[in-house]
């Protein structure tokens, strides 16, 4: 399981741009938000009248927020098959908070305000700016549409997570078909499990479809030519800017995805007995559902931790991320964390259904943090739980008062998946598991079987995120891709990023990319997780060589107040200060692959000498 990051629909559509959009509704509770005070038409101290207007708009805008994430929460760890009424109430939330960020008396006052900001201070710019950029994702100048939209994504998220998978005649949840992916060894039944973690993809076409179209029109009526292009926005870049971003990483780790690539065809073919080697990898064989994590095809002797972690129990893990943070110097997380969270599986026979996807939520910008995971004591949940942990303490850290509400973000998104996968990856290295008593320290470990398992886990997941998932979507939004070759856009980006083929012919009655959540609820933005590994790289390769003085393939940050300071000074200011100016300030480099192609390049020699007399097909 990738641990990944999924703010609640308020968070996305204040936050980042998302495919959840609140929206205008003819109710008097809808149109009661106070609209900030009027502009007044002489010059007068502009930075006063952006200090009112600000004031007024944060009020209502976190009001509003908190209302949109408690129904967005409602709807993730309660849905009840044929009851719609969390949809409903999900959708008034988010139509109240749209026709308020929307409104145009808001854009008009925002972009009288933007046009004097040489006369306003950076704080009060950046919080302006990030107001009229939420506005593009709900303008009520197509107010019908913005409606329309909310609703249609709170029945596609109902579509989504009530789904009933169905294997060998019965019911299995997406952490059932993970596991037996990764430890079923009989080809024709890899096959089936395969098929069953795609059969939700029909169910999801038309409301797909539909949700391209209005996205495509909300972010239109304030000038952005397509969804895709106003998520990219962000970032400050362009579109066609991000997708050369997204292309370069592929070049860059290319030579090493090669002989990843590779090794997987050859061992995989063994394992499953083929009489033949084939050129490009059967979705079925690896042991994730979109082939983004090989990671599983190795177990390293000693590191194996699922008996271990087994014998703790299930809220081991959890309390042991928490303690990871508090021994860098963060706070323990607030009581109400543990009794608003939704952290485990439900109980068997349980009459309502949740979302199995690990994500972590800011419900009021304030104190108000949640996560809803489904944690066992395993060891990819042990990952995933110092992973998901790194968001609610990036909350909490620049949740401070020279932060206002509207800049509570990371840097950038991607900077949230950074932290919360560095420290996943922290957590698994030899020497903060001997700190934690998990591994013995006379344990003999191989060190290239560590490193071939991380890159197994890390690599790959490049060629799908900014290859498949970013070109994909880019087609989808801005491009206008066909509504009849959806799937095979798919499955020939598949072949082209990730040299992966589908066991068997998958038509257009399939739609194979919808059965990855993020295609439907967190859309047009898949590149941040591509991104994040990159800083992730960056960042860990600053941590272990300047500050622990340490090999970076074998760290221990447990205890390190001094890692834990410069954590917090890049968590602290939200996304008041430009991400490519903390990066640069934080480790004296530009965004880049380096890190992440130095950290992996001892294998090299490795896996050259295993592909020696090999085929190679990338």
């Amino acid at each position: 399981m990738k641990a990944t990051y999924l703010l609640p629909l308020a968070l996305l559509a204040a936050c980042a741009p998302t495919s959840k959009t609140p929206v205008a509704t003819s109710s008097s509770a809808a149109a009661r938000p106070a609209a900030p005070p009027p502009t007044p038409s002489a010059p007068g101290n502009y930075r006063a009248q952006a200090d009112a207007f600000l004031a007024t708009y944060t009020a209502e805008y976190v009001r509003l927020y908190t209302q949109s994430s408690e129904a967005e929460w409602q709807s993730n760890t309660h849905i009840v098959p044929g009851d719609t009424t969390n949809a409903n109430r999900t959708a008034r939330a988010n139509e109240r908070q749209a026709a308020f960020t929307g409104s145009a008396t808001n854009i008009r006052q925002l972009r009288e305000l933007l046009a004097h900001k040489d006369q306003l201070t950076p704080l009060q710019s950046k919080q302006l700016e990030t107001a009229l950029y939420n506005a593009a994702n709900s303008p009520q100048t197509v107010a019908d549409v913005v409606k329309r939209r909310i609703k249609a994504e709170a029945e596609q998220t109902e579509k989504l997570y009530g789904f009933d998978y169905k294997y060998a005649g019965k019911s299995v949840t997406t952490n059932d078909i993970d596991e037996l992916l990764r430890t079923e060894t009989d080809p024709q039944k890899r096959q089936q499990i395969w098929e069953a973690s795609k059969a939700i993809g029909p169910t999801l076409k038309a409301g797909l479809l539909n949700l391209r179209d209005l996205r495509n029109q909300t972010v239109q009526a304030l000038g952005y030519p397509d969804f895709f292009t106003y998520q990219a926005s962000d970032y400050g870049l362009t579109r066609q800017e991000m997708m050369q971003l997204v292309r370069q990483l592929n070049t860059e780790l290319r030579p090493l995805y090669r002989e990843l690539h590779t090794y997987a065809r050859y061992e995989l073919a063994k394992k499953y007995h083929a009489q033949q080697v084939p050129d490009y990898l059967p979705a079925d064989w690896l042991p994730n559902r979109w082939g983004q994590d090989w990671g599983s095809m190795v177990t390293v002797k000693g590191l194996n931790l699922d008996a271990v972690i087994a014998k703790k129990g299930k809220e081991w893990p959890v309390k042991q991320a928490e303690r990871f943070y508090q021994s860098l110097g963060f706070p323990a997380l607030p009581v109400s964390f543990y009794e608003l969270s939704s952290l485990y599986p439900l109980p068997p026979g349980a009459a309502y259904k949740k979302n199995n996807h690990a994500s972590a939520w800011h419900v009021d910008l304030g104190q108000d943090v949640r996560s809803l995971m489904s944690v066992e004591p395993n060891t990819e949940w042990y990952e995933t739980t110092h992973h998901e942990l790194g968001h609610i303490y990036y909350y909490l850290t620049y949740t401070n008062p020279d932060v206002p509400p509207l800049l509570r973000q990371g840097a950038n998104r991607a900077y949230h998946e950074a932290i919360g996968s560095m420290m996943g990856l922290a957590a698994q290295q030899k020497p903060f598991l001997v700190g934690l008593g998990l591994v013995d320290a006379q344990t003999p470990t191989n060190q290239t079987q560590q490193l071939l398992k991380e890159a197994l886990q890390y690599v790959p997941f490049i060629p799908f995120a900014s290859g498949v998932m970013s070109e994909w979507e880019n087609s989808f939004y801005a491009e206008n891709l066909p509504a009849d070759q959806l799937n095979a856009k798919w499955w020939a980006l598949c072949k082209q990023y990730q040299g992966m083929v589908p066991p068997t012919p998958r038509g257009e009655e399939y739609l194979d990319p919808a059965t990855k959540t993020h295609i439907n609820d967190d859309p047009a933005q898949y590149y941040d997780y591509a991104l994040s590994y990159v800083i992730l790289f960056q960042l860990h390769d600053h941590i272990a060589r300047k500050i622990l003085h340490q090999d970076p393939h074998a760290t221990n940050y447990y205890g390190s107040k001094e890692v834990g300071q410069f954590l917090q000074d890049i968590m602290r200011p939200g996304s008041s200060r430009d991400w490519r100016t903390v990066l640069k300030e934080k480790t004296g480099e530009d965004l880049s692959a380096r890190a992440m192609v130095d950290y992996f390049q001892p294998l090299m020699v490795y896996l050259k000498e295993q592909n020696k007399g090999r085929k190679y097909t990338m």
